[in-house]
């Protein structure tokens, strides 16, 4: 056996940690990237339900229902477009703070070719811009549910009038996204205290 085979047996050591610890954190970096990707993708597509949301609308349009005492006035439509400006904006805060750590995690891999997904940064900064992407995420989701009940309530008439068609469609809306959500925090919540 010669000298150089004897060396490749040998743990390898990178600053000072073996070989073995930065193989984890390889892997770890890679899935926060992967997650990051996911949200952006994901905000992504609720930002463009904001869009169709107030491409929908307009002030003084007719219900479905066909009675005029169900037709949406214009406090309905304003609560539409101000729910709609603040959905569109947590989620953009939620994508920048996502696509921040992506950009902090690949410069960082940038400095090491040899090292292509390791990468050296403050785990709790990471976590902690992880949840507020999340947080801004899910605040999101609750204020386009809020400005989907009132394109329900504009195309197919007001609550409080007793539409049926509208009440069905705002149950069914709020019970699957208010599951959804729950799902989605516990699955943050389990991932963070883990």
């Amino acid at each position: 056996m010669d000298e150089s085979e004897d060396h490749d047996s040998e743990p390898k050591e990178y600053d000072g940690r073996s070989w073995a610890a930065t193989e984890e954190t390889r892997s770890t970096t890679s899935i926060h990237v992967t997650a990051l990707d996911g949200l952006v993708n994901v905000n992504s597509l609720f930002t463009i339900a904001v869009f169709v949301g107030l491409s929908l609308t307009s002030p003084g349009q007719r219900s479905l229902e066909g009675r005029a005492a169900c037709d949406a006035g214009t406090d309905v439509v304003r609560n539409l477009l101000v729910f709609e400006v603040v959905s569109f904006s947590f989620f953009l805060f939620s994508s920048l703070v996502a696509q921040g750590l992506k950009l902090a995690i690949n410069l960082l891999n940038s400095n090491d070719v040899d090292e292509a997904f390791r990468a050296h940064i403050n785990a709790r900064v990471l976590r902690l811009g992880m949840l507020a992407s999340a947080v801004g995420s899910v605040m999101g989701c609750l204020f386009l549910l809020l400005s989907m009940v009132d394109v329900i309530q504009i195309r197919l008439g007001l609550l409080s009038c007793g539409s049926i068609s509208a009440g069905r469609a705002v149950a069914a809306l709020v019970t699957l996204v208010s599951t959804a959500l729950v799902v989605y925090i516990s699955t943050v919540l389990y991932a963070f205290t883990h």
